[in-house]
């Protein structure tokens, strides 16, 4: 089956932050997050173990539980192992930048074998209180690795979670499978393989008003070749693009916060949200089957929702081009 009808709708829930992503999040307003997104009608909900140390698999996993499971679609990921031991991180956290230093202290490690895959999903379905899994991705399999020694951990995976994941599909265990990234050589290197066979990818952060030409020369056209998908993670590029102060999870750059400023020059001109410019850019690209915006708050749900049925004129669009803010290859939303 397509991924695009796997996940039913466009727009879903990104959990990232349920996993105290940046901050400590209460409990409560965790769970009523998850609970607003229900409400507004989202069905399709993406997760991690990576996300606080199984943190945010957790909270999705109360929220849930009570729904209907196949009413909703759910993903996660493998290759970030939740180990049973604990581990003390001080002030630094772990993930980038130490994103998640108010995670569970559980130990994560890296492992994209077969056996962690296995014992991934095992991990994941008791924290996540479901029977099934219906996406599973890969996750970062070319992070923290420099210059070519990334490729011997994407080869770790073609090996060992590539296989068993491609297995498990064709068993129908799974509904589909794929990369869960925020880089897209992997995605290049795994589309120029004969097998395994992918359904689709997450791409988080490379195919945004931000950063998007080497995702739309070398990813999207391939992609939409072969009748894959793409889910777009990060469209508000770590929350810099609507106001936040950081861009790839670190403080912005003088750079990037002045290219913020531009967009939203224009974006204010003709009175439009930067969450909608964001939303409306990544959804127009035929390759993009799904965006995944985070929330850690109740209300911003409805601010996403609301974006994603705002009108965006062409003329927006043409003045970003013009403004050289957008590549003029990229599809843009000119029939809103």
């Amino acid at each position: 089956m397509p991924l695009k009808d796997i996940l039913r709708s466009p727009l879903g829930f990104g959990a990232a932050p349920l996993g105290n992503m940046f901050r400590a999040i209460p409990e409560a307003e965790a769970l009523a997050t998850v609970e607003a997104a229900w409400t507004d009608g989202i069905r399709y909900f993406d997760n991690a173990p990576f996300y606080g140390a199984g943190l945010a698999e957790i909270r999705m996993g109360s929220a849930l539980s009570e729904k209907p499971r196949a009413d909703y679609v759910i993903s996660t990921k493998v290759g970030r192992l939740v180990l049973d031991e604990l581990e003390d991180r001080g002030d630094s956290g772990f993930g980038d930048n130490g994103v998640f230093k108010y995670g569970r202290p559980k130990k994560v490690v890296d492992d994209y074998s077969a056996d962690a895959t296995l014992k991934s999903i095992e991990g994941s379905l008791e924290r996540l209180k479901t029977d099934r899994i219906d996406i599973v991705w890969v996750h970062d399999v070319a992070q923290d690795f420099y210059g070519d020694a990334w490729l011997s951990v994407f080869e770790s995976a073609r090996l060992g979670a590539f296989r068993v994941l491609d297995r498990m599909r064709d068993e129908g265990v799974i509904r589909a499978w794929g990369l869960g990234v925020n880089r897209v050589e992997p995605i290049e290197l795994l589309l120029d393989l004969k097998e395994p066979r992918p359904d689709g990818f997450l791409l988080a952060g490379r195919y945004t008003l931000l950063d998007h030409d080497r995702a739309l020369q070398r990813v999207m056209p391939a992609v939409a070749d072969r009748g894959l998908g793409v889910v777009v993670g990060g469209p508000y590029s770590s929350g810099v693009l609507v106001g936040g102060p950081n861009f790839e999870y670190a403080p912005a750059s003088a750079e990037i916060l002045a290219r913020v400023a531009r967009l939203k020059n224009i974006a204010d001109r003709y009175g439009i949200s930067m969450k909608a410019a964001g939303l409306h850019f990544a959804l127009a690209n035929p390759a993009v089957v799904g965006v995944i915006p985070g929330a850690s708050r109740p209300e911003r749900i409805a601010e996403d929702r609301a974006a994603f049925v705002e009108s965006t004129p062409p003329e927006f669009w043409r003045d970003l081009v013009k403004a050289n803010l957008v590549n003029p290859a990229a599809p843009l939303p000119l029939n809103d």
